[in-house]
């Protein structure tokens, strides 16, 4: 699709209601467009914001796309981040602006809404066997000649099934084979044996065209930096082995993809040694954390802290929650619970709170468990919460905290509401 064509539904993103469908938005906000309101730039703590809410900043995700752009840049990566992270194609797009190649998807609804919002190169990390959306991908192939797809294959009988749901398709599907991280791991093909039959089988339809190999690094049995070195060695030998046996014959480039959020810097060391293949090499990376990045999980792995010269991501969420119960001196209640908050990882972690426009550190709170709605907080003795303060968490996990807010205020430090970042799960 070209520029014209995506601008349309982005669009209409600002041009939709503020009603019931979104929550912590001002009550009296019903009825705007969401452009309207985010021209009025109101503040989240004294415009009528109201709690649970969750906040992007604005400043820290300008600032983790700057960072991977030149990430990328620097180590020679084609990056097509990982869409299913925030699922908002307003950030799609703001990747793309950032350098990105295209960007990663992992089931088929999920490419249905990146094509919605002009997204023309996408990678579908994963095998697609469902006939429907093979028929309904192919449609889109033959109705876009600037469209690029590509997925993963990763067993004889999926190519099979493939090419029966594909019969008869003007373009052919790129594919690249997965090869599995380890015994055990996740999807993905064992043995570059196994790796060869399947590009047989793929060489042996007019459906599908072989255009690479690929897999997940991050899936790696016991991971650390040798285990993880070595197996992307394994896959880039695949690819030299693959290009040996003449199965990219007639193609521009080969395509060579790896990275999640916590492994990219071995991702890019064992890219580097790609040796000169009969074809150009899209070295593809995938990582898709970083938008928001976290105050847990990927706080804890990303390659920054082991290569803290290449700068650093910033978190970018913060969930605000007002203290609604003060039972005793030990413990609290805030109104945000499983419904708000990422917890398959870690817990929300207690950073900040504000009484009477001021903020302070949450010394002395802990978050110790959620409910549906609420949060249960432990206090120590020098913790000073009152019913009615507002505690601002930090969330571990992007992918499970994006999920459960369709509209999300992207917030200036000053607490300036600039946008409303949208999202479709």
């Amino acid at each position: 699709m070209s520029a014209d064509t995506a601008a349309a539904p982005l669009a209409a993103l600002a041009a939709d209601r503020v009603d019931h469908r979104f929550k912590g938005l001002p009550p009296d906000a019903y009825g705007l467009t969401v452009g309207e309101l985010a021209a009025r730039r109101r503040n989240l703590f004294t415009d009528g914001f109201t709690t649970p809410v969750l906040a992007l900043s604005a400043e820290r995700l300008a600032h983790n796309l700057d960072l991977m752009e030149t990430y990328a840049i620097r180590h020679g990566l084609a990056f097509a981040p990982h869409g299913k992270t925030s699922m908002a194609p307003q950030l799609f797009h703001q990747q793309i602006e950032h350098g990105a190649w295209g960007i990663t998807l992992a089931v088929p609804h999920q490419v249905r809404v990146a094509r919605a919002f002009g997204i023309d190169r996408i990678f579908l990390a994963n095998e697609l066997v469902d006939a429907a959306a093979l028929r309904w991908i192919a449609a889109e192939l033959a109705g876009d000649p600037d469209f690029r797809f590509v997925c993963y294959v990763d067993s004889v009988r999926g190519v099979e099934l493939m090419d029966a749901a594909l019969d008869g398709s003007a373009r052919p599907v790129d594919v690249v084979v997965e090869l599995a991280a380890g015994e055990g791991a996740r999807t993905g093909v064992r043995t570059e044996a196994e790796c060869a039959a399947v590009a047989d089988a793929v060489a042996a339809t007019a459906t599908l065209r072989l255009v690479g190999v690929a897999g997940y690094e991050g899936e790696v049995p016991d991971a650390d930096p040798e285990r993880v070195h070595a197996w992307l060695r394994r896959l880039t030998a695949l690819a030299v082995a693959f290009d040996g046996a003449g199965r990219f014959k007639g193609l521009d480039e080969v395509v060579v993809s790896a990275g999640g959020s916590a492994w990219f810097d071995a991702v890019a060391d064992v890219f580097a040694e790609i040796p000169e293949l009969s074809l150009p090499v899209l070295k593809l990376l995938r990582s898709g954390a970083y938008v928001s990045h976290d105050d847990g999980h990927y706080r804890k792995l990303t390659p920054f802290t082991r290569v803290p010269e290449e700068g650093a991501l910033h978190p970018a969420f913060r969930l605000w929650a007002q203290v609604v119960s003060r039972p005793s001196a030990e413990q609290a209640f805030a109104n945000a619970g499983k419904r708000d908050a990422a917890y398959d990882l870690d817990l929300p972690l207690a950073q900040v709170v504000r009484r009477n426009g001021v903020e302070r550190p949450a010394d002395g709170v802990e978050v110790t468990g959620l409910s549906d709605q609420h949060a249960w907080l432990r206090t120590g003795p020098e913790a000073d919460l009152e019913v009615g303060d507002w505690l601002g968490m930090g969330l571990s996990h992007p992918c499970t905290s994006f999920d459960k807010w369709q509209l999300i205020p992207l917030v200036e430090a000053d607490g300036t509401v600039v946008d409303y970042i949208r999202t479709f799960f």
